[in-house]
């Protein structure tokens, strides 16, 4: 064991360990929002690896390799928990992860088929994810497990990542993007759609004007939320004070535009710090851009 990854297990008498979350970008938020929201006394340290976003079209064994390294900076800051707010790391990694570190709660992404599945009257579910989600073997086995007899659409939406990490999850190229994803599902009697991507429910008013009040999106998000809180409950790790919680935020990329996102996005404001990557190695810096 390294002396890093001996940290991931602490001394009770350490305090209250954050919660450790990770995502190729913003679309984490979207996860850390409900933990909050349950949590709201609850230390979270987040990191946005936006050097290397998106995620979705690396190959699986890069994104394993960045989750690895992530996971050991939020361990060396005392988290306790490990969140992958990311559907894609939680495909290429979660399992690895589990086996690497396993003193260490990992809580990953699985797409939400089986909700899916369980509610679709017409037997055919649509699922918007990257490319890399669909290529692990974490969706096929979901799959497999839950949706016997039910018909899965697939859609990647390029381009549509990117649009929601520059503030653009309203506009016009992501309902265009979102467009060319979904009508094909309409036409094949899509009535349930799942949120494959931590990303796409900042886009959610856009995806359910497209698909109609008549198809039920399903944002894993809460779920995944309620998860972090019943593990952390097991351990008796869960702080559960009035808040405010104390979060801290780190970027592999702009610190300013993760200030701005969160403003943009959940009208907080938190303390932004810097990392950088130096080969595979993932180090603190300087908060000068």
């Amino acid at each position: 064991m390294t002396a890093m990854e001996s940290l991931s297990i602490l001394p009770p008498d350490h305090g209250t360990a954050p919660i450790g979350i990770f995502d190729s970008g913003i679309g984490g938020l979207s996860v850390l929002h409900h933990i909050q929201a349950l949590l709201p006394a609850h230390p979270i340290c987040y990191l946005a690896d936006q050097a290397h976003v998106p995620y979705g079209p690396r190959p699986l064994e890069e994104v394993r390799a960045f989750s690895f390294e992530i996971t050991r900076f939020l361990l060396a800051k005392g988290a306790r928990v490990i969140v992958v707010a990311c559907n894609t790391a939680s495909a290429a990694a979660l399992h690895s992860l589990r086996e690497h570190f396993p003193g260490v709660p990992f809580v990953g992404m699985e797409p939400a088929v089986k909700p899916a599945a369980s509610l679709t009257h017409s037997g055919v579910v649509g699922v918007l994810a990257t490319p890399a989600t669909f290529q692990g073997e974490l969706f096929a086995s979901v799959v497999e497990r839950f949706a016997q007899g039910v018909t899965i659409l697939k859609a990647t939406c390029p381009g549509l990542v990117e649009e929601i990490e520059n503030g653009r999850a309203e506009g016009r190229k992501a309902r265009r993007i979102l467009e060319e994803a979904i009508q094909p599902m309409l036409e094949q009697q899509v009535d349930t759609i799942v949120l494959g991507c931590t990303h796409y429910p900042f886009a959610l008013e856009t995806i359910r004007q497209i698909a109609g009040p008549g198809v039920e999106v399903i944002d894993p998000s809460p779920a995944i939320a309620r998860q972090t809180v019943r593990i952390l409950d097991q351990q008796g790790l869960v702080d559960k004070g009035d808040g405010p919680a104390e979060i801290h935020m780190y970027t592999s990329a702009s610190m300013q535009q993760l200030t701005q996102a969160v403003s943009r996005i959940l009208s907080q404001s938190w303390p932004v710090h810097k990392v950088s990557w130096a080969e595979m190695n993932l180090q603190e810096t300087a908060g000068v851009e």
